[in-house]
């Protein structure tokens, strides 16, 4: 009875994962409608960040500085449509971002973030995790977007990656003497056909296909 029970657990698990991936090539083929469409003038509609939705997403007020002013240090926009976060540039403070299932292509106004500890970018359009280096940041998640590539992640705190869900091929790119506090590498369902180049010491745990098999009791 134990067996069978965990085999619907690992079932429940291998299911959420196809409907996220299958969400995943829905949207993909949607945007991608959508560009070939330019050319009859129906573009994806820029939808910036605004100080409205702004306000609604900014929480947890924690003191700065020397300990006499006070800054909000988390935000939360999920699910907006945004094409472009650069209001968030002035709020150097935050330390947890989930900007997850928008329309984001690009993450440099993210740089100005010095302070930011945790940040999560899944289900957005993204082609690069490439981003300015951030000293403190310990967390990222850029699970099902459009990454090929693992070049340009260089933050030297950096303990956990999440590129699950992307079009990797290859796992060159990630650096020893760049990154050399990650422990948690997460890369299932991309489309890597060797670990050749991976060069991370410190990493104690490596996922790379689902933990997965149905019927089994073991």
């Amino acid at each position: 009875m134990e067996g069978e029970e965990r085999d619907g657990e690992e079932y429940t698990l291998q299911e959420e994962e196809e409907a996220a991936r299958s969400k995943q090539e829905e949207e993909e083929q949607v945007r991608e409608g959508a560009s070939e469409s330019a050319g009859c003038g129906w573009v994806l509609a820029p939808r910036p960040l605004t100080e409205e939705v702004l306000k609604e997403g900014l929480s947890l007020l924690c003191k700065s500085g020397n300990g006499l002013a006070h800054a909000y240090v988390k935000f939360e926009a999920k699910s907006k449509d945004l094409t472009d976060v650069s209001i968030l540039e002035r709020f150097i403070h935050l330390r947890y971002v989930d900007l997850s299932d928008n329309k984001l292509h690009d993450l440099s106004p993210l740089s100005s973030l010095t302070h930011l500890l945790w940040l999560k970018v899944d289900g957005n359009l993204l082609s690069s995790a490439c981003m300015q280096e951030l000293p403190y940041l310990q967390i990222i998640s850029f699970a099902h977007n459009r990454i090929k590539d693992m070049e340009g992640i260089t933050h030297p705190r950096l303990a956990n990656l999440s590129l699950k869900g992307n079009k990797i091929q290859t796992a060159l790119g990630l650096s020893h003497s760049q990154l050399f506090s990650l422990q948690i590498l997460e890369l299932r369902g991309n489309k890597l056909e060797s670990t050749a180049g991976l060069n991370l010491p410190k990493l104690k745990n490596l996922y790379l296909v689902r933990e997965w098999c149905k019927g089994s009791s073991h």
